[in-house]
């Protein structure tokens, strides 16, 4: 029996500037940063919740070879290999502080729906994060 997910992975351009981007703009913290001879396992997750980690892949070598790196990497700037979904307890003053902090790829600002307000941003590679404050039913229905 499945108890709870560890590890979901993105494909990134950049390991070092993702890591900024995710723990330097949207206030993540960095989990896993072990090197294996050419390859870097590294992992963000939200503060204070070490359960579960989003490992930051990098297309090549050692896990794949350099043509279907290339057709990743032009997948990954069309933000075609799904993305990330965060919640927040504030989602208009987060975001304020992305705006602060630089971030300036958003394709939604903070928006009201049925189930909560929300917003989209894209990281420095084109991967869409959406960002969910859960309105009252969305909290009721999760509890």
């Amino acid at each position: 029996m499945i108890t709870r997910l560890n590890v979901a992975s993105i494909y990134v351009l950049d390991k070092d500037e993702a890591l900024d981007f995710y723990v330097n703009k949207l206030g993540l913290e960095k989990g896993n940063d072990v090197r294996q001879g050419d390859y870097r396992w590294l992992t963000i997750r939200v503060p204070g919740e070490p359960g579960t980690e989003v490992s930051l892949e990098q297309p090549g070598p050692p896990l794949h070879a350099e043509a279907t790196a290339a057709q990743l990497r032009e997948l990954i700037t069309k933000g075609a290999l799904g993305g990330l979904v965060f919640i927040t307890d504030d989602a208009r003053g987060l975001y304020e502080m992305l705006k602060e902090r630089g971030v300036a790829d958003f394709t939604q600002e903070p928006t009201e729906h049925f189930y909560g307000t929300d917003m989209g941003v894209r990281d420095p590679f084109g991967n869409p994060i959406r960002i969910l404050q859960q309105g009252k039913a969305a909290q009721k229905a999760s509890a």
